[in-house]
């Protein structure tokens, strides 16, 4: 198997590391591979492939979808290094409301797999970070909802003490107020 799994914490999480082949032309590696995530008990298909590039210390996040366009994703950093984490939001879970990090980097290639019924952001951590994520369920704007990146309840410790923010992640409830459509 190319791939080498972590189970985090909160053990639906994943962090994948891939097996890279590296030489004096560079690397490769296998990113995906539908059998092998299937082995994994990741069945999703994915639909959606997202690339995202930000500048040191933006913070993306918590975002996710609610019912019935819930997303799985498959989250890698191919430039630079993150501070991605994932947070269970779903009602009744012995770890709702607890978080899982992982530093995600281009140097390692490792990925996080966050199932739907997660809250899903990450950190910027060098000069510049691109993140490509695949999702198992196209984006939706009627369903996408967030969490605020500093709800109390929650208490992440992030990297950063001040992350640049979007004005929507700005404005994000905190998970006691937000729209979850998640039970365990």
């Amino acid at each position: 198997m190319p791939f080498t799994v972590s189970r985090l914490a909160i053990p639906e999480v994943l962090l994948i590391e891939p097996a890279v082949f590296r030489d004096n032309r560079g690397f490769f590696l296998e990113s995906y591979k539908q059998s092998e995530f299937t082995a994994l008990g990741i069945p999703e298909n994915f639909v959606q492939d997202n690339h995202s590039q930000s500048a040191k210390d933006v913070l993306r996040g918590l975002h996710y979808q609610i019912h019935p366009n819930i997303q799985g994703k498959l989250v890698r950093c191919c430039r630079g290094k993150i501070f991605d984490v994932c947070v269970d939001i779903r009602k009744g879970s012995p770890t709702f409301s607890k978080w899982v990090s992982a530093e995600l980097c281009e140097e390692s290639c490792r990925m996080m797999y966050v199932p739907p019924g997660f809250a899903h952001g990450f950190v910027a951590l060098t000069d510049h970070a691109e993140i490509i994520y695949k999702c198992t369920r196209e984006f939706s704007r009627d369903h996408d909802r967030g969490i605020l990146w500093n709800d109390p309840q929650i208490g992440i410790q992030w990297p950063v003490d001040h992350p640049i923010l979007s004005e929507k992640d700005k404005a994000n409830p905190v998970l006691k107020d937000a729209d979850n459509t998640f039970v365990y």
